[in-house]
């Protein structure tokens, strides 16, 4: 993840306020989950639970492909298709209907995540219809959050990882979300909103390995 602050001229930490240097400073720690988070929605748990393969067999066979590619993380090919054949997940999304267009408008978020094209992965990840689960709809939810917090829509980054926090409610992702939110929260300067995040961490989520290190996190919140 390319760091911004190599400008020429002033430092950054002279032309941009404190919460902002706090933010490059740590931008690869707040939103750095984008690849555990495309591990956890890549298997083979998506093709099974939101494609119907018994209607949708030529959109199931493009998916296939285009997962394979994802997998290799040959992201340009999985987004944009092939010489052989295979169109690619971004024109899957657009001419084909159903579960099959559903998942590969995530497809094409996380490509253009690994990408670096964030504004296109939130255009993507955006259109991605959520389903009833504490795994794979958090995880989603929580790679747009990411996407939110690269394109500088802290606000909505912030809502959107305890929205998946929510929704999970486990000791694999709500920590790390939380976490998140409050590290962007503490970006901003509130630090009260941030310290509510890592105190329920530490309540309600004591057997995550977040829990080891949210001493550290509330400490620094509580600091004035």
């Amino acid at each position: 993840m390319a760091n911004q602050n190599n400008q020429k001229g002033a430092p950054v930490e002279e032309t941009l306020s404190k919460n902002e240097a706090f933010f490059l400073k740590y931008q690869k720690q707040i939103i750095g989950a984008v690849v555990a988070l495309v591990v956890i929605v890549a298997g083979c748990i998506l093709y099974n639970n939101y494609v119907a393969a018994p209607n949708a067999e030529k959109a199931n066979t493009a998916l296939a492909k285009g997962q394979e590619y994802f997998a290799n993380e040959m992201y340009e090919l999985a987004l944009n298709g092939d010489s052989t054949g295979f169109i690619g997940f971004a024109k899957i999304a657009s001419e084909f209907g159903g579960d099959a267009a559903n998942l590969a408008n995530l497809y094409a978020g996380l490509c253009y995540a690994n990408l670096d094209k964030w504004q296109e992965a939130v255009n993507y990840l955006e259109k991605f219809d959520q389903k009833d689960d504490q795994m794979i709809s958090p995880a989603t939810l929580g790679a747009l959050g990411n996407a939110y917090a690269h394109v500088n829509q802290l606000d909505k980054a912030v809502a959107t990882l305890k929205k998946a926090a929510e929704k999970a409610d486990n000791n694999s992702l709500s920590p790390t979300f939380l976490i998140q939110a409050g590290e962007i929260l503490e970006s901003q300067n509130k630090k009260d909103e941030a310290l509510k995040l890592y105190q329920t961490v530490k309540d309600k989520y004591f057997n995550s390995m977040q829990y080891q290190n949210i001493d550290a996190y509330i400490e620094r919140a509580s600091a004035k």
